[in-house]
């Protein structure tokens, strides 16, 4: 808007009505009938993360497990059942509540692994609807620059309309073009950063748990988990967190993919 201000333009020339009818409205109709309704809500509910920064938990998760492993190591793995109906996170609660109930932790890895491959296609969602309609956008605002040229057409009689025409014809191009890389891309993009820093925060978990399962020690736990944690300023695993626990430097991240060939036995 500046530059287009700087050139002598005016807000008026690039606010038509019918331009933003066209490109909003047919942008909107060929997302909806690309995703379901569930799907449209879902990309609907996400948008205020994209404005607003949601709370990073993974520390707050990093320190709990950590508590539950001390409280596990003192007085056995049966000591915090009474703790699982508490926890927020219900990935949490699903994985500590397999492992309290006696599966091996190789079966809880394939059960969680599917839960994650679940939660990863379903996060991912949001991101693709907004992706989507970035790509619709520019074509449609081609069809928009199109259909006024068309209007500009049957006024060639008339020289002093026509340059008037013309500029009305391409403020369409200009929505289009401009929604996309400036609207839907942009909030994609963010909204695949918040789905990677949640699943982080799940592949964490599971790590955590897998690990309080093998009856590792919970430094060596938070040691593991720490690694999560490189991004985040506050996200140290404070002493405060458990009894004797000392505080613990932050190293840099490293994704754990649910495929990947380096199990917990391997630590």
């Amino acid at each position: 808007m500046g530059g287009h201000y700087l050139e002598g333009g005016s807000a008026g020339m690039i606010l038509q009505a019918t331009a933003c009818v066209i490109v909003l409205g047919g942008t909107a109709g060929a997302v909806c009938l690309s995703f379901t309704g569930t799907q449209l809500r879902q990309s609907w509910h996400s948008l205020p993360c994209v404005f607003r920064k949601p709370r990073d938990e993974t520390p707050d998760q990093a320190t709990r497990l950590v508590e539950l492993a001390y409280r596990a190591r003192r007085h056995g793995l049966l000591s915090v059942e009474g703790e699982v109906a508490k926890l927020p996170d219900p990935f949490m609660r699903r994985s500590l509540q397999l492992v309290i109930d006696g599966f091996p932790p190789q079966q809880v890895r394939e059960i969680m692994e599917m839960d994650l491959a679940q939660r990863e296609e379903n996060g991912q969602m949001p991101a693709r609807v907004f992706e989507a309609a970035g790509g619709y956008a520019p074509t449609i605002g081609i069809l928009g620059a199109v259909l006024g040229l068309i209007q500009v057409m049957q006024h060639l009689t008339e020289p002093a309309r026509l340059g008037t025409g013309v500029a009305v014809a391409f403020v369409a191009t200009i929505y289009g073009v401009a929604s996309a890389n400036l609207l839907f891309l942009p909030i994609a993009h963010k909204l695949k950063l918040y789905h990677e820093r949640h699943m982080l925060r799940q592949e964490m978990i599971l790590e955590g748990v897998l690990a309080l399962a093998q009856g590792e020690h919970p430094r060596l736990i938070a040691e593991r988990l720490n690694g999560f944690l490189s991004q985040v300023a506050e996200a140290d695993l404070k002493p405060s967190a458990a009894p004797g626990m000392r505080q613990l430097p932050v190293r840099p991240r490293a994704r754990i993919k649910s495929h990947a060939s380096t199990s917990i036995r391997s630590h």
